[in-house]
């Protein structure tokens, strides 16, 4: 038979590697989900690409990028659980070559031989494919399954943009059991925030090819209604996220995510674009300064010894003598991508649902006031999550993001960002921003810390995927929380004894972007979302050198006349700059707990509408945060 020939069974063999890579999980023994499904996916695709280019020699140069992946997948799936991302071809795209090699030391030289052994292989593929014709679909069946292939592409792009419809109610079903408008043509708040009007997003473009673009749109509008919907047995089951994790054809629906995300920074940056605070530094500019801003995650006010907790969770940070834990601070979202904004940017609390906005964040404020900034995370850099945030770390003169792994499952540890952090010390610039947003105590808690670190038991660690919503987990689930805030404590006090180190007029602060609820009491609840104080509650604590008291004593004696002040996250931007002596037109120092001229503000949380939280009342174990009056409605 043609099909056994060396030449064939070596091409098949090297598809059938790269379409098994989903499944490499089993040889570390975990399961794969919807694995079938994803066999069917693979196999229709294969069939569509071999049909409409007959022969592999045609469609090889196509998988040149799925060739090079192939280490980079292994290596996450070993490492972290999961395969490519968007947020890693993200990482990719923007690592400079000096970056690569720092994150890569001497394994720089194993990735050039596992390259070359990458392309040595792809290349006697397509040799083989050029010499041999076994492969080639010459048989008239090909027309057919192309056909057939193309047809359903076809039918569910059309599902997608005009509806399917309902299938029929059975028999004795309520009202309740009939679904919602099928055809996937809907979208959730959080990937689509908010639209553009036509005339900001063709800003860029020539009039007529505005004029022609809107027309065009208006008249699609216009037909799209009138176009009849399908019929509900004409609904292809495909999955697209399912799709994206087949090998190596998911790698395109990823990349194509990559570039939507992409555009959709771009978007969101357009809209402060122009934007400047036209700031500058006063004081004495002659002596080398650093500012560090840590952005936690997910902690929660109330599990920090250094704010009472009867567990000793900040033994290293309770050593400071230069350190003021804020006792009364609140963020009024509990959502990373909606709460980060309000901590970096003007954004006021009530406008935190609404995405964007028009002006830029504390890192531009900075750069006009001759700071060189980085921005160093270990969070995901795209995602309806995550994109948000890095609108605003693209600001930065430098941004990395090491986040290899994800939130919920292994990752790399906070501890990631001291080596970049170190570097950015070291730059010769005058004056340094470094902000890192960590993953501080994100779920999975067991996760967020090395094993040394796991001293309160029973844990969850080495628990493979347990579930936060199950109640026999409660010990366990709060000793990993107790055992993650022990890590952070270890994390910021190394960030402390760099800043120290450095013998310059250095300063740092610490705030967290929500809470967690955690079974507290008779509470049923955890993790966050929840509407109560254990989320709205965050630790915050300024650190400051030796050097920075001796230049600015008004301002700590400031600090610790307002340690107790009833705050929140949209003190942090303008407390920020008052800490670095930065100065614009409309400045706010009333809002800074750094300055005499500091005033309390009503604090809306998200809880049912913007509740004021210093009018409220907190219901029963969970503590849910009621407002004592009807909250403001809120606009999205």
């Amino acid at each position: 038979m043609p099909l056994l020939q060396p030449a064939a069974l070596f091409i098949l063999a090297s598809y059938f590697l790269l379409s098994a890579l989903p499944f490499f999980s089993l040889l570390q023994g975990k399961p794969v989900e919807q694995a079938w499904h994803i066999i069917t996916l693979e196999l229709f695709a294969w069939l569509g690409i071999w049909s409409l280019c007959k022969r592999p020699r045609w469609f090889q140069w196509l998988l040149l990028p799925a060739f090079f992946a192939i280490p980079t997948e292994i290596y996450l799936r070993l490492f972290f659980g999961q395969g490519i991302s968007t947020h890693h071809l993200g990482i990719i795209a923007e690592t400079s070559p000096k970056e690569a090699l720092e994150f890569l030391g001497n394994k720089t030289w194993l990735l050039l031989l596992v390259s070359i052994a990458v392309i040595a292989w792809w290349w006697s593929v397509l040799v083989l494919s050029k010499r041999t014709k076994a492969l080639d679909w010459a048989h008239v069946s090909r027309w057919p399954v192309l056909f057939t292939i193309l047809s359903g592409i076809a039918v569910w792009t059309y599902g997608q943009q005009i509806g399917i419809q309902p299938a029929p109610a059975k028999v004795g079903a309520t009202a309740s059991a009939i679904p919602s408008s099928a055809g996937g043509t809907a979208s959730s708040s959080d990937d689509n925030e908010e639209e553009e009007d036509d005339e900001d997003s063709n800003a860029s473009s020539p009039a007529s090819s505005q004029q022609a673009s809107s027309y065009l749109e208006k008249q699609w509008a216009k037909l799209l209604p009138q176009l009849p919907k399908l019929p509900h047995w004409a609904n292809i089951p495909y999955d697209e996220e399912l799709f994206a994790r087949t090998w190596p054809f998911g790698l395109a629906v990823r990349g194509v995510d990559f570039w939507n995300e992409r555009s959709y920074l771009s978007k969101l940056a357009d809209k402060s674009s122009e934007f400047q605070f036209k700031a500058h530094q006063t004081g004495d500019q002659s002596k080398p300064q650093i500012v560090v801003m840590v952005i936690g995650e997910s902690s929660r006010y109330d599990r920090w010894s250094l704010n009472g907790y009867e567990r000793d969770t900040n033994p290293l940070l309770k050593l400071e003598s230069n350190l003021v834990s804020f006792s009364d601070v609140v963020t009024a979202v509990a959502a990373t991508r909606l709460s980060v904004p309000i901590i970096v940017s003007r954004k006021p609390a009530a406008q935190s649902l609404k995405a964007g906005f028009s002006e830029k964040s504390f890192i531009t404020a900075f750069k006009e006031a001759g700071f060189k900034t980085f921005w160093l995370s270990n969070q995901m850099s795209f995602g309806q999550f995550d994109t948000p945030t890095s609108v605003f770390a693209k600001e930065a003169d430098v941004t990395q993001f090491l986040n290899l792994g994800g939130f919920t499952n292994s990752s790399n540890f906070d501890q990631v960002l001291l080596a970049p952090m170190s570097n950015a010390m070291r730059d010769p610039a005058q004056k340094k921003l470094i902000v890192l947003h960590t993953l501080g105590n994100h779920w999975n808690y067991s996760h967020r810390h090395p094993k040394e670190y796991d001293h309160w038991k029973p844990s969850l660690f080495g628990i493979a995927n347990p579930a936060y919503t199950d109640l026999k987990n409660k010990q366990a689930l709060n000793n990993s929380y107790d055992n993650s805030i022990l890590y952070t404590d270890w994390m910021l006090s190394e960030v402390i004894q760099k800043l120290k180190a450095s013998e310059q007029i250095t300063s740092m602060l610490y705030v967290s972007d929500h809470g967690q609820t955690l079974y507290d009491g008779t509470c049923n609840l955890a993790f966050h979302g929840h509407n109560t104080q254990y989320e709205f509650h965050i630790p915050a604590f300024m650190w400051y050198s030796d050097a920075y008291h001796a230049q600015h004593p008004d301002k700590i004696a400031q600090l610790h006349k307002h340690q107790n002040a009833k705050l929140s996250t949209e003190n942090v931007f303008h407390s920020l700059l008052d800490l670095a002596d930065i100065h614009y037109p409309g400045e706010r120092l009333e809002w800074s707990f750094l300055n005499p001229k500091l005033q309390a503000h009503i604090r809306y949380v998200d809880s049912y509408g913007w509740t004021n939280y210093d009018n409220a009342t907190f219901k029963g174990d969970c503590r849910e945060v009621m407002d004592k009056k009807t909250p403001i409605p809120q606009e999205k």
